[in-house]
């Protein structure tokens, strides 16, 4: 798949361009859910990093959670003030340059604004996807709230 390939690269141009201590892996296998993932990586699922992309109002916005958090309708709307509504398979490929399975909060083919769900802050290092929906990225709390500016909210379960 020639997309996953280009979306791959740029999440490593990223890092690069901006001198991260950060890397790709890639795997021979799926790492596309989060079970997927974490059996790849030799992880517990809770410690890979999902990314959903959500439309807010007339924007879009991308929440990364824990890997078994779930959206909380109620937090949620409480937040953003309006209701939850996660983009198509298409729209997050237009939107971020990376297909469903390698969705991340890097490299993206567009600045989009990054929520980052406090589920996130039991773990020191999770691994979110890098770009494809056979890779991650193993990264630091720290890290991942400075690379990506992310602000911390609380709308998962």
């Amino acid at each position: 798949m020639v997309i996953s390939k280009m979306s791959v690269e740029s999440v490593k141009e990223q890092f690069q361009e901006q001198n991260l201590n950060l890397e790709v892996l890639e795997f021979n296998q799926s790492s596309a859910t989060v079970e997927l993932a974490a059996e790849a990586i030799g992880v517990e699922p809770n410690r890979i990093a999902k990314t959903m992309a959500f439309r807010v109002k007339d924007q879009e916005v991308l929440i990364v959670s824990k890997g078994n958090a779930r959206i909380d309708n109620r937090k949620y709307k409480d937040y953003f003030k309006a209701k939850a509504k996660m983009l198509k398979a298409d729209e997050v490929l237009e939107i971020t340059g990376h297909p469903v399975g390698g969705v991340c909060p890097f490299g993206l083919k567009k600045p989009l604004q990054i929520y980052l769900d406090e589920s996130l802050k039991e773990f020191d290092y999770v691994y979110p996807a890098g770009g494809s929906p056979n890779s991650a990225v193993k990264t630091t709390i720290e890290q991942l709230e400075e690379v990506t500016k992310g602000a911390w909210v609380d709308v998962c379960k």
